[in-house]
């Protein structure tokens, strides 16, 4: 039996994603490109999670592109690169800006190589917690290549605009402190998975609408007009006040949060 190039299992509200190809250093592959997109889109089905943890099976995160494995069909490229419209996203940006998407926030645990690809992927979570000595860069400079996995979304809005250049053209390795100081993570912690699940713990406590309200107007308002801002923010807010939220908030903070679980709605 084939060993699955990403793991999902799904426990009390929150799925553990784990990049699974140890040999290579969680590389991605063509396949392994496909499984991401397929187990974003299967959770984005299940009303039952409220929280994503992702992390690489092994002693590292993701090394990056497995140039070797993709290249060595020209139609693996091209379905991996291919879109319809310019502004759409093709398979490769998929993988990092499907987690943007989910209404859930989405936390990423980062250990050892956090390469490239890894990076991009990296970048459209929503946390960022690695450890100490994790090794993580945008290295796609150093073999002559632009990031063209959506990571830049998330990017423009960690760092300043000097420094993301910097990043990018140098193609610096940062430790896990470094990249804290930076801003590329959230939190640095020596047991970075452990730490994420904990945080998963404590978010899926408050209103799972809740939690997408707030992640889907921070994403889509954090360089948009005030107007737009406050156009959004009225009608989520009704939406929210309209529905079972404030009940389920409620109770999450009572004794007995664990029974008080219940799925999120789809009304955004």
């Amino acid at each position: 039996m084939n060993q699955a190039l990403v793991t999902l299992e799904i426990q009390q509200g929150i799925a553990m994603v784990g990049l699974n190809r140890v040999d290579k250093y969680n590389a991605l592959s063509f396949e392994m490109f496909t499984s991401i997109k397929k187990t974003i889109k299967k959770i984005s089905q299940r009303r039952d999670v409220n929280a994503v943890v992702l992390f690489g099976h092994g002693d590292n995160f993701c090394s990056g592109l497995d140039v070797k494995s993709v290249m060595s069909s020209a139609s693996q490229a091209v379905k991996l690169l291919f879109k319809w419209l310019p502004g759409n996203a093709n398979l490769a940006q998929q993988v990092s800006i499907g987690w943007r998407r989910l209404p859930v926030p989405v936390i990423c645990a980062i250990d050892g190589i956090c390469y490239g690809g890894g990076m991009q992927i990296a970048l459209g979570c929503d946390f960022r917690i690695a450890s100490p000595n994790s090794r993580l860069s945008i290295m796609e400079a150093k073999w002559g290549l632009v990031p063209d996995m959506a990571g830049l979304v998330g990017l423009r809005e960690l760092v300043g605009k000097d420094q993301a250049m910097l990043m990018t053209m140098t193609a610096e390795i940062y430790s896990g402190d470094e990249a804290k100081a930076l801003g590329l993570v959230t939190l640095v912690d020596d047991k970075p998975l452990e730490a994420a699940q904990q945080l998963a713990t404590k978010l899926i406590q408050t209103s799972p609408d809740a939690n997408a309200a707030i992640k889907h107007s921070i994403n889509r308002n954090w360089t948009t007009s005030i107007r737009r801002l406050l156009s959004r923010e009225s009608r989520f807010q009704i939406g929210l006040l309209a529905g079972k939220n404030r009940v389920v908030a409620a109770k999450r903070q009572g004794k007995h949060p664990d029974k008080a679980y219940l799925s999120r709605q789809s009304w955004w």
